[in-house]
């Protein structure tokens, strides 16, 4: 089976729940129903969890052929099951839960699903990814980390150029850039406040200096313009975006 080459397959979706350092955290898995094995993708949402937008694009991405497991970030703050509203007092809800969690919480719930997706029956052997929105582009980033992740896609990552993450002043994810084993895919919206042009020359150039292997894709969109609630969603920015994502798992497993 050629992974990834198909967009319209049947998926099968479920709610699992794992153990993380005591908590309960719950994911969203989606899956292709035709029989297989298939690359497993750790998937990170932004601040708002696994609001539909996030449960959207992951089941489109699992129709391409891929496992995707889409984990609740703020599950030591939030029951499972949570989704924090798309409004002015979830922003900040969420902002203060990213403020609360320390890097070795998040880093220790990357371990975890990954852990997960390798032992999954419909994961492919050694075939690990990782992609992630916002937040979730930072903690994508942090998933390339991990020596077994050899496919990362970043849309729009907010604090790597400043090490800005979660409790942590500087989470030093710039400076072990030279860890990255994997191929890297960076998304970002020229009209993105949240990540100027200065901080993605900083990103680029700290890439540039590690020598990884990376590429960028650039739209005129603003920030979150991949979300399909909002006045900033950009649908042909979104499926430019989606495509180079799903190009680049393609090479790098097919």
């Amino acid at each position: 089976m050629s992974f990834g080459a198909r967009g319209d397959m049947k998926i099968t979706t479920e709610d699992v729940q794992i153990q993380v350092d005591g908590s309960p955290m719950r994911m969203f898995v989606a899956a292709p129903e035709p029989t297989g094995t298939y690359p497993g993708i750790l998937c990170y949402s932004d601040i708002f969890q696994l609001s539909g937008p996030m449960l959207r694009a992951c089941a489109r991405l699992a129709g391409y052929g891929y496992v995707v497991a889409a984990p609740e970030i703020y599950h030591r703050r939030e029951k499972p099951g949570t989704v924090i509203p798309f409004d002015d007092a979830g922003r900040t809800c969420g902002l203060d839960h990213a403020l609360a969690t320390p890097v070795a919480d998040f880093d220790a719930d990357c371990r975890a699903v990954l852990d997960y997706l390798a032992k999954h029956p419909r994961v492919a052997q050694a075939a690990l990814g990782a992609a992630g929105f916002c937040i979730g582009g930072h903690l994508a980033f942090r998933a390339a980390l991990q020596p077994d992740v050899r496919a990362t896609a970043c849309f729009y990552p907010t604090g790597v150029d400043v090490g800005k993450l979660g409790k942590d002043a500087d989470a030093g994810t710039l400076q072990r850039f030279k860890e990255i084993k994997g191929e890297l895919l960076l998304v970002f919206g020229t009209f993105d406040p949240h990540v100027p042009e200065p901080s993605r020359a900083k990103i680029v150039g700290a890439l540039d200096s590690a020598g990884t292997k990376y590429s960028t894709r650039m739209y005129p969109a603003e920030h979150a313009f991949m979300r399909d609630e909002g006045p900033r969603y950009d649908p042909l920015s979104t499926d430019l975006a989606f495509e180079a994502m799903t190009s680049m798992f393609q090479r790098v497993f097919g």
